[in-house]
């Protein structure tokens, strides 16, 4: 992580009060701390170093949201398969990005997210044969989202569609989405510490950060705690929407403007 040490303190301050944010949004929705916490991150810094500020730090507000969302036991037994669909999908997803790099992953997964949203819009975002076909649909939509992450850098849509559609209630909604984005942090730790050079001393120094996150995406969970269940659900929706905008304006930039 070269010139982590220096960084100026003005800088450090953003990153911790951005790590902070996205604890919240973490802990409120169950979701949004990447993407929320690496663009700003590596808007003052560079992206690597934003990759490692960001990691451990998002560990702890996923695992914080499944310990703290209730009996985790009974989410497990019944989704168990759905990590393991994601890390089957993350490698197709990987290897299709490295053989058509070029085509607009990001664009289509927009426009699916919009699609769904005007769906939901008009009454028809919960598909009757998802509910009779749990496991099945759970194995296709386990590994979109893994194709998702693989090719776009975001699984979350894939997995509230399913979600909703099969009409979890929201403790196990958080549960499943956490327990998801969980299998993928860890690779990503062992890569970056074996390969990507950065030093256990460089991870001690992002503890910190992950304190602070802890107690903000506790204040999230709190305020999901408070909120009824059809808020929740449109403070979802709306973060739907969110990432087809960040997606469509990263496309826009990457082909237009750069």
């Amino acid at each position: 992580m070269p010139g982590f040490e220096s960084l100026p303190l003005p800088v450090v301050i953003w990153i911790a009060l951005v790590l902070a944010f996205a604890g919240v949004v973490q802990g409120a929705l169950g979701l949004g701390f990447p993407m929320v916490a690496t663009p700003l991150i590596a808007a003052v810094s560079d992206m690597r170093t934003a990759v490692i500020l960001v990691l451990l730090p998002c560990v702890a507000a996923t695992v914080l949201n499944v310990v703290m969302s209730g009996q985790f036991l009974p989410t497990l037994k019944r989704f168990w398969f759905m990590p393991l669909c994601m890390i089957v999908g993350a490698g197709v997803g990987a290897r299709l990005f490295v053989a058509f790099p070029a085509f607009p992953y990001a664009m289509l997964l927009a426009g699916v997210i919009l699609a769904y949203l005007y769906l939901d819009r008009i009454g028809h975002a919960e598909w009757a044969p998802v509910r009779r076909h749990p496991v099945a649909f759970g194995l296709f939509f386990g590994c979109l989202a893994g194709v998702s992450e693989g090719t776009a850098n975001i699984a979350a849509p894939a997995l509230v569609v399913y979600l909703f559609s099969l009409g979890v209630d929201r403790t196990t909604l958080v549960q499943v989405l956490n327990m998801c984005f969980s299998v993928g942090k860890p690779t990503q730790f062992v890569v970056l510490t074996a390969e990507g050079g950065v030093t256990w001393v460089q991870w001690a120094m992002t503890l910190p950060f992950a304190l602070v996150v802890v107690a903000t995406t506790q204040v999230g969970i709190n305020i999901r705690n408070r909120i009824d269940t059809a808020t929740f659900r449109r403070w979802l929706l709306r973060m739907l929407f969110v990432i087809a905008f960040v997606l469509l304006a990263q496309y826009a930039y990457e082909t237009w403007i750069r």
